[in-house]
């Protein structure tokens, strides 16, 4: 245990570092269900679900963050979070809105991903016929 009176809290997805700051707490919810941690915690780790991780920063300002599935880490000061997606904002609701317009986005993405794929496997099929010919 330290005797720090605040962490480092660090949060990244595959592409970027998405939060990089110091708070006072942090609430978040592993498979095992959801918890705190404060500055003087004992170190560990713990899988994460898909949910909302709080924090709150030493100003007192309070964030919350939608988290895909991940890892949390804490080291003496040094708390880590790695995920691939997280969203950030002011408010539960502000949150929900950026997650539901991002998956709206991301769902629109995997279908143009699946209908470009279909035309390969189509043109692959047509040009075996051709061939056999």
């Amino acid at each position: 245990m330290t005797g720090s009176t605040s962490m480092r809290l660090n949060v990244l997805i595959p592409s970027d570092l998405v939060i990089d700051e110091q708070v006072v707490k942090i609430i978040a919810e592993g498979t095992n269900g959801s918890f705190a941690l404060l500055p003087r915690h004992v170190d560990f780790v713990a899988p994460l679900s898909a949910g909302v991780l709080a924090y709150t920063t030493r100003a007192g300002d309070e964030y919350f963050l939608g988290v895909d599935e991940g890892i949390l880490v804490k080291c003496a000061e040094n708390v880590r979070v790695s995920t691939r997606r997280a969203a950030k904002a002011t408010s539960l609701a502000l949150l929900r809105d950026h997650i539901v317009t991002e998956f709206e986005a991301y769902d629109e993405q995997k279908a143009a991903a699946r209908m470009a794929l279909a035309h390969l496997e189509l043109e692959l099929i047509r040009r075996f016929v051709e061939l056999g010919h």
